[in-house]
């Protein structure tokens, strides 16, 4: 199996694994947007998913109840809410989020200052290379902009603060998106 290959499988769940969610934890979703996350979260866990779109919300509660985990879905702006919560969460969950919100830097932020010290928090996006944004890459932006997402974002400017620091950091999807686990700074 060529390394790419081995980049490119994503098994469903490996970024909630990474999470290793225990019964009585409380994890956030900011950005939960249909709720593709929600039948993945471990029995036990409360959870809430939190989107300014009340149509992708309407999404996710399609996908409940479910059995075991209770979960809350709360319209507002992610970044809002956290920042209104300190250190109320066990866990974070940012699949593909940072790239679509206005300001990642501040979701991420946020996200972060909502977990406990010791907290975790995975990540799932696509983001620019650590080196600089290649033209070409610039200009596919123009597009997908237009989609909603920015493509030239880079994730290590959106860490600097020093909350968190990077527990594991994967390639996937052949180098083009990164799983990254995080933790709080105690």
């Amino acid at each position: 199996m060529t390394s790419c290959l081995a980049g490119c499988l994503l098994p469903p769940g490996i970024a909630l694994e990474l999470l290793d969610l225990r019964p009585g934890e409380r994890v956030v979703l900011p950005g939960v947007g249909t709720g593709l996350d929600l039948p993945l979260l471990p029995h036990g866990v409360a959870a809430a998913g939190v989107d300014i779109s009340p149509e992708m919300l309407a999404r996710a509660g399609a996908k409940l109840p479910l059995p075991g985990r209770d979960i809350e879905l709360i319209q507002a702006d992610a970044v809002h809410f956290l920042s209104e919560r300190a250190e109320a969460f066990d866990a974070a969950v940012l699949h593909l989020v940072l790239s679509v919100v206005p300001d990642g830097r501040a979701c991420l932020h946020a996200a972060v200052t909502a977990l406990r010290p010791g907290g975790r928090a995975v990540v799932f996006d696509k983001f620019a290379p650590d080196r600089r944004v290649s033209m070409a890459r610039r200009v596919m932006n123009v597009v997908a902009s237009r989609l909603g997402t920015d493509v030239t974002r880079r994730f290590e400017p959106m860490l600097a603060g020093g909350l968190a620091h990077v527990v594991r950091d994967e390639p996937r999807l052949c180098g083009q998106y990164r799983i990254i686990l995080l933790e709080r700074v105690k």
